[in-house]
């Protein structure tokens, strides 16, 4: 197929699903056994401190160093042990959804973890279980799993060290992955590292506050995750040249603000929320595009009290007198537009 078929094929596909119509109400199961969220409590009886004593460094977002490290996923912590203080807790898939990774030897910060995508969901997330003391029996990449099936056993594994049983957890994300072109990123930005994860590295997999979507679908004012997507914050706006569209929009066309134009795309608005992660997306035109850079992204918008807020991330930088994008923000711009 040639590139101008392809770009039509695209248009044709891309503008269908940014019009379908919204989806039912999604069913969710909560990953472990823990009783506490189910029952409404609070998450201080369910998380699982980092070492500080402070169930709240057990959340998503700058949690820990006083604020200033960020922490992608939740920690639930263990609900039932056997008599040596080990973690008997069953793992469950939180929705259905397709085994894409697993990590069986504990080789990096997740330990030994586990990664199902649901391509059923729009936007088709993934969910991550990490820090596992055993994956179950018969699982293998490109297994479908129900909502609530055991996918494992809740642990204390990780790579380089061993988190203390009495802090044993579940390390769980709600996110999506940034690119499908990650290793060959790795290899040109991270050279003399081992990348033992492919496309799921953890380098390239951007969780939301997984608690937040469970606890605003619970009272009903999300039913689906693109509803939660389109309430999301916009914390930096940014233009780039492209000339390509990022398979970033192609796996996650319901991101898209308008239907792609029947001419070539010249480039992108791209909205941010706090964190880093492109929630939203707009095709630009030739003309729209004039004096854009394909290397340098140009700030439209600065939400300046949002990232002082939110101060373990670093978005937007200001230099001579402009924004330049920061070290939390410019490996994503890498990584979607493959430079």
């Amino acid at each position: 197929m040639s590139a101008r078929a392809l770009h039509f094929a695209l248009v044709a596909a891309l503008g269908f699903a940014a019009a379908a119509p919204a989806a039912e109400r999604i069913e969710l199961a909560w990953p472990t056994p823990h009783p506490a969220w189910a029952e409404g409590k609070s998450p201080t009886e369910f998380l699982q401190h980092a070492g500080s004593g402070d169930p709240t460094s057990g959340a998503f977002g700058g949690v820990r160093d006083g604020g200033a490290r960020f922490h992608e996923g939740i920690d639930i912590r263990a609900f039932a042990r056997d008599r040596r203080g080990e973690p008997t807790d069953s793992v469950f898939a939180a929705m259905a959804g397709v085994v894409r990774h697993l990590a069986p030897t504990p080789s990096s910060g997740y330990g030994r973890y586990i990664v199902i995508e649901h391509p059923e969901q729009t936007p088709a997330v993934y969910t991550l279980y990490g820090h596992l003391a055993r994956i179950a029996p018969g699982l293998a990449e490109g297994a479908t799993v129900t909502r609530g099936q055991p996918i494992g056993t809740l642990g204390h594994s990780s790579g380089g060290y061993m988190i203390p049983a009495d802090r044993a957890h579940l390390h769980f994300e709600i996110g999506l992955m940034v690119t499908r072109d990650f290793p060959a990123w790795y290899a040109r930005h991270q050279s003399g590292t081992r990348n033992d994860h492919g496309a799921w590295n953890g380098k390239n997999l951007m969780g939301i506050d997984a608690l937040e979507f469970f606890n605003l679908w619970r009272a009903r004012r999300v039913n689906t995750l693109q509803d939660y997507f389109s309430k999301m914050e916009t914390a930096v706006r940014v233009r780039v040249a492209a000339s390509r569209t990022p398979d970033f929009v192609t796996r996650y066309p319901s991101l898209l603000t308008k239907p792609l134009p029947l001419g070539l795309v010249a480039g992108w608005e791209i909205r941010f929320n706090w964190t880093g992660l492109p929630f939203a997306w707009t095709p630009l035109t030739g003309l729209e595009a004039v004096g854009l850079s394909p290397g340098a992204p140009q700030f439209v918008e600065v939400n300046s009290d949002l990232l002082r807020r939110e101060r373990s991330r670093s978005l937007a930088v200001q230099r001579r007198g402009g924004w330049v994008a920061g070290k939390d923000l410019e490996p994503v711009l890498q990584q979607l537009f493959n430079r």
